[in-house]
């Protein structure tokens, strides 16, 4: 068994390694893509490149603990000669629960301190008369506020008590000292988890805005396609000819030594705005028109057509699939004074059954569980792309190649890590027994006449507790029933958010091929990004 331990040691870290070196190469190539060559920093480039890799590695620990709790059984039931042991057992899940809390203690750095701070002090760089030691400072004091709301969160999770004090008729320094003894007792762990379920909330409203959109807008793209290069610069020069077949109407005005009026001389400055956003346009289409990536993804179109068609087969599964496990829940659970939690499922939810029938096929329900988790976070990301960020119904930036100011960069990050936080109750009320076990079965000896048969069955809520081990996924997502019944009603309004979205996704028409790379905000120096 301590051979076994050293060489799974062993290799875990050495695939660890590797996959740690491909999520940083696709954040590096992922934050360029999108950043502005000239407002590029070095402190934004990494501090985003890090957010975003920590976000990724956060949601491939899901699918690690679904794997571990499952790789303690045989296919038969029973546990494998190095996992017999409980102890075994409760080390190597400590192991995964001390992950999530480093992992989300690292999320909660990130958003209350490190981010914030870079970005108020890449702000405070917009003022030439400031030095340095002042930039620090200023971003410090605007940080102080991000602090001061982690740590009150943070206390009430440290001294809300989960279980109610033993005696009724105690004093109130015993009450005081009872929530001293458990904050002792549980080494603090219940603040976290309560700092990082609020932050969850946020997620929650993250996912409901952009995961949502996300998964109707990326498929139907593919779909549609690109308008054709030819065709839009055939329109982008029939509209500069009328443009300024208009400005020079306006000008003739002005030919016999009159002054134009005010409300020309407006006119005239937004046909010739207009202009320079066609002209540019144009220069855009034409290096398009030349560039290979334009032709090859020409060629590709079947491919896309297909990828398309399967993303939005997957995700109408997955809406079924969340609106069957809600529905379940408001059908069998306690209710909203028990965060509608439910143990196993009662209805047939189609997801939870594909995964539990690719179980004999290793290890395709573990791959399974790895898309699905990828799949909500590459959503995610297309739906912060084509919204952008926005507060209320106030734009703040948009998400374009080559042209996302750093500010961006590091908000698209931040609302990732928070999504991050979401994702795992969301693919655990997609498929709520997998999530729970995993692939695990136990025995269970059935009477026949005066001998017993053993036969095997899938863990679910009606086993022994000795037979089958809980992610601590689960654990960690019920802590406060209050936020289990929040997450509830998110899923409906998620639902809803998706609904609405295919909708309009499926109204508007096909994207320009140069989509996001001309605004009328951009000066003609930016263009250089595209030209050279």
């Amino acid at each position: 068994i301590y051979l076994f331990k050293i060489c799974s040691k062993v290799h875990v870290l050495n695939w660890s390694y590797h996959i740690t070196r491909a999520i940083l190469a696709f954040c590096w190539i992922y934050i360029r893509k999108f950043q502005s060559r000239q407002e590029s920093e070095v402190v934004s480039t990494i501090t985003a490149i890090c957010a975003l890799a920590i976000a990724l590695i956060t949601s491939a620990l899901l699918p690690v603990d679904i794997f571990l709790v499952s790789f303690m059984k045989h296919p038969n039931g029973t546990y494998k000669e190095w996992a017999a042991n409980n102890e075994t057992r409760e080390q190597i899940e400590n192991t995964v629960l001390h992950g999530y809390y480093t992992l989300y203690s690292i999320i909660l750095f990130c958003v209350f301190l490190w981010i914030p701070f870079v970005y108020f002090y890449y702000e405070e760089q917009d003022d030439d008369n400031m030095n340095k030691c002042s930039q620090v400072k200023n971003a410090l004091k605007y940080t102080v506020g991000f602090a001061i709301v982690c740590v009150v969160l943070l206390l009430i999770g440290a001294f809300v008590p989960l279980e109610a004090p033993p005696s009724q008729n105690s004093t109130q320094w015993e009450k005081v000292q009872y929530l001293f003894e458990e904050l002792g007792s549980s080494h603090g762990l219940p603040a976290l988890a309560f700092s990082i379920s609020s932050l969850t909330l946020i997620g929650m409203l993250a996912v409901i805005t952009y995961t949502a959109y996300g998964m109707s807008v990326m498929p139907l793209n593919l779909i549609k396609g690109t308008r054709s290069v030819m065709y839009e610069r055939l329109e982008n020069t029939e509209d500069i000819d009328d443009v300024e077949h208009q400005i020079e109407r306006l000008k003739s005005k002005c030919q016999d030594g009159r002054p134009l009026s005010s409300r020309d001389r407006h006119n005239l400055q937004e046909l010739e705005s207009k202009l320079q956003v066609l002209q540019r346009r144009g220069r855009h289409l034409e290096i398009a028109e030349r560039n290979c990536c334009t032709k090859v993804g020409s060629a590709l179109r079947p491919i896309k057509i297909l990828l398309g068609i399967v993303f939005i087969l997957v995700a109408l599964l997955f809406i079924i699939a969340l609106f069957i496990s809600n529905l379940d829940k408001a059908l069998h659970s306690a209710g909203i004074s028990s965060g509608f939690i439910i143990f196993g499922t009662n209805l047939t939810n189609p997801l939870n059954e594909l995964l539990l029938v690719l179980q004999p096929v290793f290890p395709l329900d573990y791959i399974l569980i790895t898309v699905i988790t990828m799949y909500f976070v590459f959503t995610s990301m297309a739906g912060i792309r084509n919204m952008g960020i926005w507060f209320f119904w106030i734009r703040l930036y948009k998400i374009r190649p080559k042209r996302t100011r750093p500010q961006a960069l590091l908000f698209l990050c931040m609302i990732l890590l928070l999504i991050v936080l979401h994702t795992s109750y969301m693919i655990y009320s997609l498929a709520p027994q997998y999530v729970m076990y995993g692939s695990q079965k136990y025995l269970v000896q059935i009477p026949s006449g005066n001998t017993t048969t053993d036969t095997t069955r899938t863990c679910d809520a009606d086993a022994p507790e000795d037979q089958c081990t809980m992610t601590r996924t689960y654990l960690f997502l019920h802590k406060f029933w209050f936020f289990s019944t929040i997450y509830y009603f998110g899923n409906w309004a998620f639902i809803g958010a998706f609904l609405i979205g295919l909708v309009v996704s499926c109204c508007r028409g096909k994207k320009s091929v140069i989509e996001g790379e001309v605004e009328a905000d951009d000066s003609d120096i930016s263009d250089d990004e595209y030209v050279h």
